[in-house]
């Protein structure tokens, strides 16, 4: 995801963001850029690509200033370009963002009425174009962002800079983390400690819905009330910069929290705008030519698999096998012509994983992984590697990995069943556009996080859950079993919810709380008899479902957790946010060590 860098110094600015940026290049990015004050004139540098082609340029074309804002982007509106890049300009202002400005659409309809067009096909120049127009209106700088920002909706994290304004920034964060950087007269802002470490080791973390007047020798804070905000300074140790919780309690927190953000740049990395198509890296595959796929991974991965095995069936038509990757080569299974391999993992390096990839190659016709880390072996060893681009990620029981290898086998299906001509140009553009649709509607889910931090704290005193759930809902009920095994330690079980009165039901009774994964789709009434047979038992059910769905529900349920409704083709990646708050809260009140639960690894590179 994008990095922020924010500078007022003694010293060039320039030398300072581009040592910033580099130091978030851990996000991953397609284009970085940085703009400066000098003698009270705003001027910028943007390059496509790596930071080196941004540094060279800055050779060629210096940017003097000692007060500056600097931008590493990872794309989710626009394709990667100049134009695109970081800082975005409007007049007397410039600004940098990490996040979506989900209401972008209607504020360019609100400046158009005003006779006020775009240049770029971002979400961000709107935030320039709007904080423009405030100060047309004869605003103070100051005033002109406070009003931008409470028109914005969605995630972000703010730096605005102003023209004649040597000595002022003005960042807000929501969603998105953001820091202040306190020096001796100097002040700085940026995405995480890392990228500030070499200026400072005092950082106060901005809070949500917290904006902040930064001068060179004062910082102040405003909540989203608008209330003045006295926010903890605190000292950090530069060498463990590098893994920063920026202002959240545990890393999974973070990283559950920036899902919206990171399925949108791996959206906007593979569908291709102008032509509602998915984009492919080369070597590509031709889809018409496999018999089909065996899918191997370990963890939270093969369960993405599990659910992907749903949709290349069902909207591909391809046969598909899964497998642990375990206990795959050990089987020494046949390999037919025409067969694909598809391996699924966040490091890229697990053992297991690896393995069987090694054991596939040279039997399969073609290799292809869904990694996070674009340069580890497995991308290496594959024919095609599908980069899921969630970002680095620290807890040990994945979120924002899930959800984002989940949106490229989606993805992926979706290509697959157009090649093989079971989808028209037309499903596929009402697919596509689905997806585009679900980084919002995962905003609308963590809004639940309330309401599931007190269900959860009844959760924590169960020593046995069971979590249930029918089609591609199934794999959702194993991964929320797993998530809630692996940081609370509670035991879990899923079922598909059929299977329950084929045994599972002896365990049912007042003591067991039940999770149901429902939404309002052709499988729903079938869950709900399987509900009622539970109640029957005084099993204590959690239903997940949609607002349909609770209605449909009928009485007798214990709990229940609304999320939005979604196309049903996506609802296993939606309904994997309760799972991740359920568990993570759960744990919370449980007390357990939540980022690293005992006895796990994040990256397990061993058999």
């Amino acid at each position: 995801m994008c990095g922020i860098v924010g500078v007022l110094s003694h010293n060039q600015a320039a030398p300072i963001l581009v040592d910033s940026l580099k130091r978030l290049e851990y996000r991953g990015y397609d284009s970085a850029g940085i703009a400066t004050i000098h003698e009270d004139r705003l001027d910028r540098r943007r390059a496509i690509g790596k930071l080196v082609n941004l540094s060279d340029l800055l050779v060629l074309d210096p940017l003097p200033g000692k007060s500056g804002i600097g931008h590493t982007r990872w794309a989710t509106h626009g394709m990667p370009s100049v134009d695109n890049a970081h800082p975005h300009r409007a007049g007397r202002v410039a600004v940098v963002h990490n996040g979506i400005i989900e209401n972008f659409q209607g504020l360019r309809a609100f400046l158009a009425d005003k006779g006020i067009g775009y240049e770029t096909d971002t979400d961000t120049e709107t935030i320039a174009l709007l904080a423009q127009y405030y100060l047309d209106q004869g605003n103070s700088p100051r005033d002109a962002a406070q009003q931008t920002i409470a028109r914005l909706e969605g995630a972000y994290a703010l730096c605005f800079l102003f023209d004649g304004e040597d000595d002022l920034l003005i960042a807000a964060r929501k969603g998105s983390p953001l820091a202040i950087g306190h020096g001796e007269g100097e002040n700085f802002v940026g995405s995480d400690a890392i990228a500030l470490a070499p200026m400072t080791n005092k950082i106060t973390y901005l809070e949500e819905g917290d904006w902040a007047i930064v001068t060179r020798n004062s910082v102040e804070i405003r909540d989203a009330n608008g209330h003045q905000a006295n926010r903890d300074v605190t000292t950090i140790a530069i060498n463990t910069a590098s893994v920063d919780k920026a202002g959240y309690k545990h890393f999974m927190a973070k990283e559950i929290a920036e899902q919206p953000t990171v399925l949108q740049g791996a959206l906007s990395h593979y569908i291709n705008a102008g032509a509602d198509t998915v984009t492919l890296p080369d070597p590509g595959i031709d889809f018409t030519k496999i018999d089909r796929i065996t899918m191997v991974a370990c963890g939270t991965a093969y369960y993405a698999c599990m659910v992907a095995k749903y949709w290349f069936e069902q909207v591909a038509r391809m046969p598909v096998e899964i497998d642990v990757a375990s206990e795959f080569r050990y089987r020494e299974p046949p390999v037919t012509q025409g067969t694909v391999a598809l391996f699924v993992s966040q490091s890229g390096e697990t053992a297991d994983t690896l393995a069987a990839l090694r054991y596939m190659s040279g039997k399969a016709d073609k290799i292809i992984s869904v990694v996070n880390v674009e340069t580890s072996s497995i991308a290496r060893e594959s024919d095609l590697a599908l980069p899921i681009l969630a970002g680095t990620e620290i807890g040990v029981a994945s979120t924002k990995a899930f959800t984002c290898q989940l949106t490229t086998l989606a993805l992926l299906a979706i290509e697959a069943a157009r090649a093989r001509g079971h989808l028209s140009a037309q499903d596929v553009a009402a697919k596509l556009a689905s997806l585009r649709a679900l980084p919002g509607l995962i905003n609308q889910a963590l809004q639940v996080e309330g309401s599931i931090v007190q269900i959860a704290r009844r959760l924590s005193e169960a020593t046995d859950i069971l979590f249930l759930g029918r089609g591609a809902m199934y794999p959702l009920a194993h991964e929320g079993a797993l998530k809630l095994k692996e940081i609370s330690y509670i035991h879990a079980e899923a079922y598909a919810s059929g299977e329950l009165k084929h045994g599972p039901i002896a365990l049912v009774d007042e003591n067991v709380p039940i999770i149901v994964m429902a939404p309002r789709d052709n499988l729903f009434d079938k869950t709900v008899s399987n509900m009622q047979e539970v109640m029957a038992r005084r099993g204590k059910v959690l239903l997940i479902t949609d607002n349909e769905g609770a209605k449909g529900a009928g009485m007798g349920v214990w709990e229940t957790i609304l999320m939005p409704e979604v196309d049903p083709f996506l609802a296993p990646i939606l309904y994997a946010i309760p799972a991740q708050l359920l568990a993570y809260h759960t744990a919370i009140a449980k007390g357990t060590d939540v980022d690293q639960p005992r006895n796990l690894a994040k990256s397990v590179t061993v058999e």
